[in-house]
């Protein structure tokens, strides 16, 4: 069966799974190998469950004509993708970068909601699969869509940019994430500019933050649309960021007071504010949609226990991240502050010196408890009254249990797989 004739079936359908706990009725389910299983063998139960068809790798699971037969369930799933996003004919945004990207991708699909009809990556659906499902979840009452694209690895950004085809992109920042699957900072430069190199080719637009001297550099032979707090010659031009701690911005005569901490997220917000503009929202609807923003998903929010503040930001952590996060922390007023962070991950050769530099920041300050959770944060201890290390988190947990904490404001970061937020309920 060729592309368009399943795509017609597709179409058909209410929705597209790769898990059998998600289907609905009348869906269509993709059967794709992981590393632990074989999807094909839950073919029938997908059905039984009440998918309208099912797509399988593997002849031996094929159950009837509601059986659809592939050569590869994952390539067939980024080509009926790539065939789908071109089939709808909407704007696309693609955004990536080394932090930010799902916060930036929140604010933005709030501010262009105001307006039209927008779809947008769900949670972090960001790699070879999520692309491929979220450009199949927008349909035909789809206005405009919004695609986050991760990376631990040259040439994906450029593959995944082959499936989207975005009209339109913007890089966060280039930052010290994924640097042993990149190969160093310089790596990750390259990997990320491949959505530069893809508007440039396709004469497509890039969103780009002027204050920032490198994207000054890559974008200079690209169409662009230009913000900067600094630059009045910018397309977007802000005349006030405060911090408090959260961040607060005038232009237009407006004064915008976000739901979000840290001077590293106010780039995150201008973005938003001249995409909306671009797309003529107006200035009232776009303060609306920035100020309703609430974070909700371990990132930058601000949680109130029963005995403290806790600013939470534990769903991922690298240097950069993890630097201009403390920092930020460090410069709040606030007294009785606690830092608790985990081990930073996917960092290859330079693990030891990252993790070193993290702990030598913290060594300078001596009114502020730090707690550090990991083998490589542990491995880099120093001897100072108000540092404390532990080899993992079970560790800090027993620690943390034994002391009576109220009334601090907390910060709490790490790697996804440190899950720190599991100590939310002791403090």
């Amino acid at each position: 069966m060729e592309i368009h004739e399943i795509h017609k079936l597709f179409l058909k359908c209410s929705s597209v799974s790769i898990d059998t706990r998600t289907i609905t009725q009348n869906s269509f389910f993709i059967a794709i190998k992981g590393e632990r299983y074989d999807a094909n063998i839950f073919a029938k139960e997908a059905l039984n469950s009440g998918a309208a068809y099912v797509i399988i790798d593997n002849k031996d699971y094929y159950i009837d004509n509601r059986t659809i037969l592939v050569n590869d369930s994952l390539k067939f799933l980024q080509e009926l993708s790539k065939f789908h996003r071109h089939y709808i004919k909407i704007p696309i945004l693609a955004i990536t970068g080394s932090n930010g990207k799902t916060t930036t991708k929140e604010i933005v699909h709030k501010v262009l909601l105001k307006k039209f009809d927008c779809k947008a990556t769900i949670g972090n659906l960001n790699n070879h699969i999520g692309v491929p499902l979220t450009l199949l979840s927008f349909n035909e009452e789809t206005q405009f869509g919004i695609v986050e694209m991760g990376a631990n690895h040259k040439k994906e950004i450029e593959f995944l940019c082959s499936i989207a085809n975005p009209d339109y992109g913007y890089i966060t920042n280039f930052g010290k994430a994924h640097l042993e699957g990149f190969g160093g900072i310089e790596g990750v430069i390259i990997g990320k500019s491949e959505l530069y190199n893809y508007l440039e080719l396709n004469n497509k637009i890039a969103f780009i933050n002027l204050d920032d001297d490198l994207q000054k550099v890559k974008t200079r032979n690209i169409k662009r649309v230009t913000f900067s707090n600094f630059n009045p010659k910018a397309n977007l031009f802000i005349d006030k960021i405060e911090i408090n701690p959260y961040v607060s911005l005038t232009f237009d005569n407006t004064i915008i007071n976000s739901n979000l901490i840290g001077l590293y997220n106010s780039s995150n917000i201008i973005f938003a504010i001249c995409f909306g503009k671009y797309f003529n929202i107006s200035t009232i609807l776009i303060k609306n949609a920035i100020e309703e923003y609430f974070s909700n998903n371990n990132r930058s929010q601000i949680i109130n226990t029963v005995n403290n503040r806790v600013i939470l930001d534990a769903y991922n952590a690298n240097p950069s991240s993890m630097e201009l996060s403390l920092q930020n922390f460090i410069s709040l007023e606030d007294k009785n502050k606690i830092i608790i962070i985990g081990d930073m991950h996917e960092l290859g050769i330079e693990t030891d010196v990252e993790h070193k530099n993290i702990v030598n920041l913290l060594k300078a300050n001596d009114n502020i408890k730090c707690f550090f959770a990991g083998k490589y944060f542990y491995k880099n201890n120093v001897n100072k009254e108000n540092l404390y290390f532990f080899e993992d988190f079970d560790n800090l947990l027993e620690n943390i249990k034994t002391l009576k904490l109220k009334n601090n404001l907390f910060f709490i970061k790490g790697s996804r797989a440190m899950k720190l937020e599991r100590i939310l309920e002791f403090i």
